[in-house]
Formats: structure tokens, C-alpha cells, sequence
């Protein structure tokens, strides 16, 4: 982990017409987060659709997305490399997770991430989730920073005090996905990181600018497959006064979660990217993309352009 802050896309999983991963189409999605000034890319999470694709599926796509990152960093020396977080253990047993994460550990990515939901399945006890974690960190390889993530799916686990107190105390962590969507809880959260090099990143829009300002290191979320430009603005520009107001756009526009995604962010990227992505998904149909849904789209490509431009026009 060599930043200490940034914009991380959560990664969405291109196809092409037979179902299969279309793996041009992951190289291209990462020219397009390197193109936005993003620092990195948390890879093989659940915008990836990580429950729906095999695990030789998730080590190809963070192996095609890592390879394609060393790339880019030898043919831009200006910048530092971006860096690349990866996640992908679904399964409910332990050994089987053992061997999605060992797998998805050997590609190198800059941390590995461990979803939270995993850990004590049954959610009986903080106890038992710090025995099971403990057991897992114990048994991969040492020399790979791990991070958290609090998956809502098969249902959400949020992190307490003491599950956070024991990743600090363990120094094998650097990264957290946060999803608890409470400015407050964040707040508390920074404080318990502070100084530990273990990094936390809100994947909550509504958020988002009072916890880069209560300390957060950034954004890790849905919306930066939409316009991760302006996320990065307002984490360079955080004391900015129009920075509230680009924050209020951040805030109402996320709204658009609830539509049917990825599918959405793929048309989005088609349509007004120019990416060579189609609308395929394994989570849900294209066809949920209604008139409506691409119109909502639309007028909120409108407006961020504009605000885009208000702001460069001031730099």
C-alpha cells in the first residue's frame, strides 16, 4: 500500500456475448480508472459480481487487472502506479475460503481483502468472528497487507471496536471498505486507525465529504464507475467551499444505486464513455435498464459534466 489516500472503483465484470469474461474489456476498464486520475481499483468485489463467477474467473480478472497496472505505471513514470486491492472468498466453509483466498493471494495483489460476513457465518458472537479471522490470518502468506470489507451480501457484518482494535494490534492490516453509512460511526472509527497505517475508505456518497474531512482516506465505491472525476476533486479539495456543493450532487446522484446495476454503469460507460463494454450481467437482466433508468442517467451526465466544467473552468 504506498498511498495513503484516493478514489477506488468498486470493479464491474465486462462479458461478451456467450456469457464468458471479456477480459479486453477489463484492460479497458482499467485505462478508463487510470484516465480519471483514480489511485486505485478494489477488483473482484460484489460490484465484480464475485458470487457469480468461478474462482479461476477471479484469479484471471485480478491477474489480467494487476498485469495491465504494471503496464500503464512503465508507460506513465509521472504518476505512481495505482494501486490494486482484491477480494473473491464467497464460500461458506472455511477451508474452501482458505483456498479462494490462497489462490487469489498468489497473484500479489496490494492487499488482500477479507469480507467480514465470512467470518463467523452464523453471526453468533464477536467472540467467535475474532477465533475464526484469527485462524484465517494466521494461515496466509505473512508478506501480503489484508484488508476488510463489509459485503451487504449474504447480509451486512459491520465491524465493531474490538474487531478494529484487533486488526491495528495485528499490523496485517491496511485497507477497509466501509459500508456502515454513518458519518458518526466513521468519525469513531478514524480515531481507533489513527497512526496504525490502517487505511479506511467510505463507500457511501452521502458521506463522503464529511468523513474525508473527520479524516477518512477516501472513496471506495459504486459511484466511481459513473464519475470518478469528481470524487477525486473533492478529495483534493475537501476545505474548498464548493466543495459542499459538489458534494450535494455526489449525494443525490447515488440514489441511482437502487436502478439496476452494473448493468447500469455498463450502458453508462457504452453510451457516454465510449468504452467497448455491453450491458451483460450474471446478477441480474439488461433489459431492467428501462427508458426511465437511461433517462435518469442522462440528465445526471448532463450535470456532472457541468459542475466538471464550472470547476476546471476555476482552476
Amino acid at each position: 500500500m504506498k498511498k495513503n489516500y484516493g478514489v477506488f472503483p468498486t470493479m464491474i465484470t465486462p462479458y461478451n456475448d456467450d456469457g464468458s469474461v471479456d477480459y479486453n474489456g477489463v484492460i479497458e476498464l482499467v485505462d478508463w480508472y487510470y484516465k480519471k486520475g483514480c489511485e486505485g481499483i478494489f477488483a473482484v468485489c460484489q460490484s465484480s459480481e464475485i458470487h457469480y463467477l468461478t474462482l479461476q474467473e477471479r484469479v484471471n480478472i485480478a491477474k489480467t487487472v494487476l498485469k495491465r497496472r504494471d503496464e500503464l505505471a512503465q508507460l506513465d513514470k509521472s504518476r505512481e502506479p495505482m494501486v490494486i486491492v482484491i477480494s473473491g472468498h464467497v464460500s461458506d466453509s472455511f477451508e474452501d475460503q482458505l483456498k479462494e483466498l490462497t489462490e487469489l493471494g498468489k497473484t500479489k495483489p496490494d492487499a488482500l481483502i477479507l469480507i467480514s460476513n465470512r467470518f463467523d457465518i452464523e453471526n453468533t458472537s464477536e467472540d467467535k468472528w475474532l477465533e475464526d479471522l484469527d485462524k484465517m490470518v494466521k494461515l496466509l502468506d505473512p508478506s501480503i497487507p489484508l484488508g476488510l470489507y463489509e459485503c451487504p451480501k449474504p447480509y451486512k457484518r459491520l465491524l465493531t471496536k474490538r474487531m478494529l482494535e484487533y486488526c491495528v494490534k495485528s499490523k496485517r492490516f491496511r485497507f477497509i471498505k466501509d459500508t456502515c453509512c454513518d458519518a458518526q460511526e466513521i468519525k469513531r472509527r478514524v480515531e481507533i486507525l489513527n497512526g496504525s497505517g490502517f487505511e479506511l475508505y467510505n463507500a457511501n456518497a452521502q458521506t463522503y465529504l464529511e468523513t474525508l474531512r473527520d479524516g477518512a482516506n477516501g472513496y471506495c465505491g459504486i459511484m466511481a464507475n459513473f464519475h470518478p472525476e469528481l470524487y477525486e476533486w473533492v478529495l483534493h479539495h475537501k476545505d474548498d467551499e464548493r466543495a459542499d456543493l459538489i458534494q450535494s450532487f455526489l449525494c443525490m446522484s447515488a440514489f441511482t444505486e437502487v436502478m439496476a446495476y452494473p448493468c447500469t454503469a455498463k450502458y453508462y460507460l457504452n453510451k457516454y464513455e465510449h468504452l467497448n463494454i455491453k450491458p451483460y450481467s450474471r446478477v441480474r437482466d439488461y433489459h431492467e435498464v428501462t427508458e426511465y433508468q437511461k433517462s435518469c442517467l442522462e440528465q445526471m451526465k448532463q450535470l456532472s459534466d457541468y459542475l466538471l466544467e464550472i470547476i476546471n473552468q476555476e482552476e
